[in-house]
């Protein structure tokens, strides 16, 4: 055989521990009082980057397939997935993903569960979807708990059981949601589904639900939590995937959708007709019981995204270390460390907004004397971070696509994935109109909401002259009378920048801090790689650069 060319210049096969070689991550599990989960963390950091990263290849190349009647002509409603994405689920339950938090309410709980999926999303997103639903399905079910007791009791088993069986028959439970129709979109109070009562109405009654829905993920779920019509309103119901007497529900999987990205996770259209459900909390107050739930999915849309962040700034930053041009290696370039220095603070900032978050969620599980102030934040910070760390994401993932040249754009690696993935969670759990419309509708109703952000935002006042002349505009906008929906945006984004840098400032290396100050804050950030300053580049790229192995 002739020999035409040598393989040189190449980097090598990148399997590493995506704990132990994320020094902000570790950084902010510490810092943020879940330094208790490290070991557990580390080991899972382990399986992430190695066994995990590889599966999830897997887990997308074979789409999930549905199988609308079985070969006698019986309709069965069947999706079935490639095992990797069983063993993608299978390990995330196992780990605590849909659970930790619930199981053990203590300090650092919901840190050391973000942490898991932050490390789990790198590895593969689609499986994200299910376990998020069925974390986040908890405090909507806790309204009801004379049905839905034996529901937690399977949602918080560590047990991953993925048998198309009844509930009572089975040790795991996963749960999704179906809001979504044709018509309205993310304006649920014009769902058109119906539902009527089989007999007395009421919370915790059987009610036949009509219908249809637009968007429902995980179609295997063993339940729903559904928005119908009642007499009253909108009310919340649990629609299991079989009756209690052991019969398919009358759910009916139309088709999966073909979507552009997050392939190993089927996502579909649903009709039912006459579909057995539970009333979950008082007709009328659909709504209301649903949020608790869209508040917790919207929060791990913001893990989500910042976790894409990261594994597209690890792929590039372990191209660029070991990928020659031009007599040197590619980190060495100027040009091309400022790129990867603005990179590497644009993750870190959205993994510490992200994770002040979680420390919030703690604080308010436990009933922490800062319980209130925490609550009141959150109604701000949640919507704001959804809109802005979304919103980042597609930006940063291209650029760190680019840093790769031609090989970036070859389905062989993971960043055609990241890429595919990147503008979803923007879209999911209300789009960036709806986020930034929420942010006005928080400081406008809820005037404890724009002070808890702001006390928030208050304590790193005089650390930096930009941040305080910056923290004062914004204290302006927000105490303004009139808020125009055209502003919505631009509020919002003001009010991510002015966190982030916080965050930064309070968790962060003191280099990323300075370098989101002059970049992102002094001025407006325009495009990556465009900071004039270059002293503080190779120290923020050698400590983000993850080690193999």
């Amino acid at each position: 055989m002739m020999k035409t060319h040598d393989v040189v210049n190449q980097p090598p096969v990148f399997d590493y521990n995506l704990f132990s070689s994320d020094l902000a991550l570790q950084h902010a599990v510490d810092r943020m009082d879940a330094h208790w989960s490290r070991e557990s963390l580390l080991a899972y950091g382990r399986k992430t980057g190695v066994h995990l990263q590889h599966t999830g290849f897997d887990a997308n190349n074979f789409k999930p397939v549905l199988r609308s009647h079985d070969r006698f002509g019986h309709r069965i409603n069947q999706v079935d997935y490639h095992d990797a994405y069983h063993a993608l689920m299978r390990d995330a339950v196992e780990a605590g993903m849909p659970s930790l938090p619930w199981n053990k309410p203590c300090e650092g709980a919901h840190v050391a569960r973000s942490a898991l999926v932050y490390m789990h999303n790198q590895a593969e997103s689609g499986t994200t979807c299910p376990t998020t639903m069925t974390f986040s399905a908890v405090p909507a079910l806790k309204h009801q708990l004379d049905v839905t007791q034996p529901w937690l009791t399977g949602v918080l088993s560590k047990h991953y059981d993925p048998r198309n069986r009844p509930w009572y028959e089975k040790d795991g439970l996963t749960i999704g949601m179906a809001m979504t129709e044709k018509q309205g979109g993310s304006d649920v109070r014009a769902n058109q589904s119906v539902a009527r009562p089989i007999g007395a109405a009421g919370a915790g009654k059987p009610y036949y639900l009509t219908g249809h829905k637009w968007f429902c993920s995980a179609p295997m779920s063993d339940g729903f939590l559904v928005l119908a019509q009642t007499p009253k309103g909108l009310g919340c119901f649990l629609m299991p995937r079989w009756t209690p007497d052991g019969e398919l529900n009358h759910i009916f999987i139309q088709r999966l959708k073909d979507k552009l990205g997050n392939w190993s996770n089927a996502s579909s259209e649903i009709e039912f007709n006459g579909a057995w459900s539970w009333l979950i909390g008082e007709e009328g107050r659909g709504i209301n019981t649903i949020l608790e739930m869209v508040a917790m999915t919207r929060f791990d849309c913001m893990l989500g995204s910042a976790s894409l962040m990261r594994q597209a700034l690890a792929q590039a930053l372990h191209h660029c270390s070991h990928r020659d041009a031009f007599g040197q290696k590619l980190t060495e370039h100027k040009a091309m460390q400022n790129v990867l220095a603005d990179l590497a603070v644009e993750s870190e900032a959205s993994m510490l907004h992200t994770m002040r978050l979680a420390r919030a969620l703690d604080n308010i599980n436990c009933n922490a004397a800062n319980a209130e102030h925490e609550k009141h934040f959150m109604r701000l910070a949640t919507p704001v971070g959804k809109f802005w760390i979304c919103k980042r994401t597609p930006d940063m993932v291209a650029e760190s696509l680019e840093c790769h040249g031609g090989s970036g754009f070859v389905e062989e690696s993971i960043m055609p994935r990241l890429f595919r993935e990147s503008p979803l969670n923007s879209i999911w759990e209300g789009c960036g109109n709806i986020q930034c419309l929420d942010v006005l509708r928080a400081i406008a109703k809820s005037p404890a909401a724009a002070d808890a952000y702001l006390n928030e935002l208050d304590c790193e006042r005089g650390s930096d002259s930009r941040y305080d002349h910056f923290l004062s505009q914004l204290k302006r906008d927000i105490s303004s009378s009139v808020f125009s929906p055209a502003s919505a945006r631009a509020l919002a984004s003001r009010c991510a920048r002015a966190l982030q840098a916080a965050m930064l400032v309070r968790y962060g290396y003191p280099s990323s801090a300075e370098y989101f100050l002059s970049t992102r804050i002094a001025v407006e950030h325009s495009i990556y790689g465009a900071a004039t300053d270059t002293e503080n580049h190779y120290a923020i790229i050698d400590r983000a650069i993850p080690a193999a192995g």
